[in-house]
């Protein structure tokens, strides 16, 4: 890799990439821990608590990561052999590892969304009557913000709106939130307003909110209760994790309101890329902190875009041939941001 004038790697691949804030290194170090096996940490009693609060459910779990916490709430609400409505760009579906089927063994069957928001024909088209042949549905997951589909919001009212009408039909409701106060800053609301009608949800963090580790499953008593043995069940007791949970109730105090400035610099990022022929953005997609781009039109030369963003000390993903994921988070500045779309003009008349 080359210097460059910033004096350090612009990391956009994604917002797992953040580092912990001085404050949580200082609150990770003070934190009063106990055995959480045991119920006697008091540091990851009280994130529990917060969390719950934070989505309006009455209780909430300690997980070690957001696939971790859809998984246990596959187990929880379904028994092996059921099956679950996913949508088929959902990060459930394609970017666990399968546990879906090799760890829980629900059965998913697929609908398609419009740009990650759902609707209730298209759940409908896929929801079978009761037959013997079948398996009996029980779940219906949804994601918020959904990633695949540019980070896109789903809004309350939709939320609403999806939900009634599966439990309308006796199916319960897991929500995907991994970065659900993503959202909820974008909308200018509560999360507990994404999600008050889902029976679950899960959310990250360990992304856009800057802690090194965990995620938070939540619900009603009941189910926390029954998640709680299928975490232990999956190796999950962490015994003294209040180390972890303390980073985890700054990221809830102080972290939320900034994702804002994320959003403004995914915005500016997209707008300018729009302006560079052979690059393609969807703006319509560019709602929260992510910024898909499409470079079909620069035929087998993609190639030596990825080599020269890599040359050029900035990182993205790749997501397919021709499509890269971009991605601002608390580790980025607006610097960052002109120094790449700079580069990007540059590599764009070379290819």
């Amino acid at each position: 890799m080359k210097d460059n004038k910033i004096g350090k790697t612009v990391d956009l691949r994604s917002d797992t990439v953040t580092l912990p804030t001085f404050a949580m290194r200082e609150a990770m170090f003070r934190a009063e821990v106990g055995d959480d096996v045991y119920g006697e940490d008091p540091t990851v009693n009280k994130l529990e608590e917060i969390a719950a609060h934070k989505v309006g459910k009455k209780a909430a779990l300690f997980v070690s990561s957001g696939a971790m916490g859809n998984l246990i709430s596959l187990l929880t609400h379904c028994n092996r052999g059921e099956e679950a409505l996913i949508e088929d760009d959902s990060h459930i579906y394609n970017y666990e590892a399968g546990n879906i089927a090799s760890l829980a063994g629900v059965m998913p069957r697929i609908f398609e969304s419009n740009k990650g928001v759902p609707s209730i024909e298209a759940i409908q088209k896929v929801i079978r009557d009761e037959n013997i042949h079948y398996p009996k549905t029980t779940l219906l997951c949804l994601e918020n913000t959904h990633n695949l589909a540019g980070g896109t919001i789903v809004s309350p009212q939709i939320m609403k709106e999806v939900c009634q009408f599966a439990q309308q039909r006796k199916i319960s409701v897991h929500l995907d939130g991994a970065r659900l106060f993503n959202a909820s800053v974008a909308l200018g609301v509560e999360p507990k307003k994404i999600t008050e009608h889902v029976d679950s949800v899960m959310f990250c963090l360990s992304k856009g909110l800057s802690a090194p580790v965990g995620s938070i499953l939540a619900g009603s008593k009941e189910f926390i209760k029954n998640a709680r043995k299928y975490r232990q069940m999956l190796g999950g007791g962490m015994r003294q994790a209040g180390i972890l949970a303390a980073a985890g109730i700054v990221a809830l105090e102080v972290m939320i309101e900034r994702l804002s400035i994320d959003h403004q610099h995914a915005r500016l990022l997209a707008e300018a890329l729009t302006m560079i022929d052979g690059i393609k953005v969807d703006l319509e997609t560019v709602q929260t902190n992510m910024v898909y781009i499409d470079l079909s039109e620069l035929g087998s030369f993609v190639s030596h875009f990825s080599n020269e963003l890599f040359n050029n000390h900035i990182l993205v993903s790749q997501i397919s041939k021709y499509q890269f994921r971009f991605v601002t988070h608390y580790g980025i500045s607006k610097e960052d941001i002109e120094y790449t779309v700079d580069k990007i003009k540059e590599i764009i008349k070379i290819i």
